[in-house]
């Protein structure tokens, strides 16, 4: 076992299905692994390079309500801009003390791309993104 933590983000859905086909579609995500009960898939994960994101529709009160940063480099994150407008995704600038790359999935769940910015500049988090 290793001494490396190793963490997965959960983000809850109305239903897998369609959030699995939005974030492999859309995203080039690709499915992990689903676990079904009677026929109703309840949870899944999708990975793509490295990023992994379990999606659950279990707690429907916590739909919507998830944000998660992930960070590329910048020459990543112009081709991935490029590809994911070119497959029609909605991707809109944002801000939260530096620019962002803000994607929401079809439950409100928000994927952060931040654009690198250089410490020397005095570029920090200084407000929080829903205020």
């Amino acid at each position: 076992m290793s001494n490396e933590w190793f963490a997965r983000p959960v983000l809850f859905v109305t239903d897998i299905d369609k959030s699995v086909d939005f974030y492999v579609k859309l995203l080039g995500f690709t499915q992990a692994w689903r676990y079904e009960e009677e026929g109703k898939a309840w949870v899944a994960q999708v990975d793509r390079q490295g990023c992994e994101l379990i999606l659950s529709s279990q707690w429907p009160d916590k739909v919507g309500k998830g944000l998660m940063f992930i960070s590329l480099d910048v020459s990543l994150l112009d081709a991935l801009r490029a590809e994911l407008e070119g497959r029609g995704v909605d991707v809109k600038d944002g801000q939260w003390g530096y620019r962002l790359m803000v994607i929401a999935d079809p439950d409100g769940n928000e994927l952060y791309f931040p654009y690198p910015t250089s410490l020397a500049t005095g570029s920090l988090i200084t407000s929080n993104p829903g205020h």
